[in-house]
């Protein structure tokens, strides 16, 4: 398989390239750099499969023509995304610009070749659950530009699917967390809380901290979407993956501080965009696929913070701020 994996530089897409990689595959990696780093991939430099980290937007149409035109991809699995909610919400033309016009530039590309595209998702496209767990049935409700950018994009895909025959995934992780992932506040709560709980700074929660997250580990989730990507069986649907649990940002600061003495609760800094509940329904993954997450929270938790503590506190204010 010769493999394209837009924004491979980032912190899922590092892992969706090991992924490829263990599976034998020929990887390219396209990304700008604007929220990966190339040292997430350097590693993997001298692995024969790895085939280089192109630095490129996928705004720019003509570079990804001439990459395309020189590369027959067999797959590509795009995760390249202005994910920021607050930046999105600053600033809505460059969501637009990057997540809606970049995916329409991959896909005419990718039309030309017939090569498949697995669209990486979000859960935050979803409406507010009354409690049940999340499917993919259930409606959409986009509470930000970002969310709104995002599903645009997925049906932007599923459009090529149906009217050109192009086979198109459109897979929806839940909150992912793990090793590679910042523990600044353009991280997941899971490594902002970790980071802060070993500088010695306070966890704080947004408002009352009752929402709950479903928390996917980052290796549970890079094995689902290259699983997913390669099985004809995706063609044409819509998939999520999570834990299938969801717990209370309170509870989880509370998981990992160990004390509620470094727990401070906050002002909500997008409280518009906040999505009171988010539990998975992976049934559909299972049942397709029969894909299950491995890793629990409390065993991910720990991987998450013996990594970082690996780092080193200067190792990691350097990572965090690229």
């Amino acid at each position: 398989m010769n493999v394209l994996v837009t924004g491979g530089a980032g912190f899922i897409g590092r892992w969706v390239v090991k992924s490829l990689l263990d599976k034998k595959a020929d990887v390219f990696v396209f990304d700008n750099l604007s929220n990966g780093s190339q040292e997430n991939v350097s590693e993997f430099s001298s692995n024969p499969n790895f085939k280089g980290l192109i630095d490129g937007d996928i705004r720019d149409r003509e570079l990804l023509a001439e990459l395309f035109s020189k590369n027959k991809f067999d797959l590509c699995i795009h995760l390249a995304a202005q994910i920021n909610v607050q930046e999105s919400i600053d600033n809505p033309e460059k969501s637009f610009e990057v997540n809606v016009i970049g995916t329409y530039n991959l896909l005419e590309e990718a039309r030309k070749q017939n090569t498949k595209v697995a669209v990486i998702g979000t859960c935050m496209v979803y409406d507010i659950s009354e409690g049940d767990a999340i499917s993919e049935k259930h409606s959409a409700k986009p509470l930000s530009p970002y969310a709104a950018t995002k599903l645009a994009a997925e049906e932007l895909a599923m459009s090529y699917y149906h009217t050109y025959g192009l086979p198109v995934a459109v897979l929806r992780p839940f909150n992912t967390y793990g090793p590679f992932q910042k523990t600044n506040m353009e991280g997941g709560v899971v490594s902002v809380f970790i980071g802060n709980k070993i500088a010695g700074k306070p966890l704080n929660v947004f408002g009352d901290g009752t929402q709950t997250r479903d928390l996917l580990y980052v290796e549970d989730c890079a094995g689902f979407l290259t699983e997913a990507a390669f099985s004809d069986k995706t063609n044409g649907e819509v998939m999520n993956a999570g834990l299938g649990k969801d717990i209370a940002i309170k509870d989880l600061a509370l998981m990992i501080a160990g004390n509620n003495e470094m727990v401070r609760f906050v002002k909500h800094h997008h409280p518009q965009a906040e999505i009171k509940k988010l539990l998975c329904d992976y049934s559909k993954a299972k049942r397709i696929l029969g894909w299950e997450p491995k890793v629990s929270l409390e065993e991910g938790i720990r991987r998450t913070e013996e990594w970082i503590r690996k780092l080193g506190a200067g190792t990691r204010e350097e990572h965090a701020a690229q």
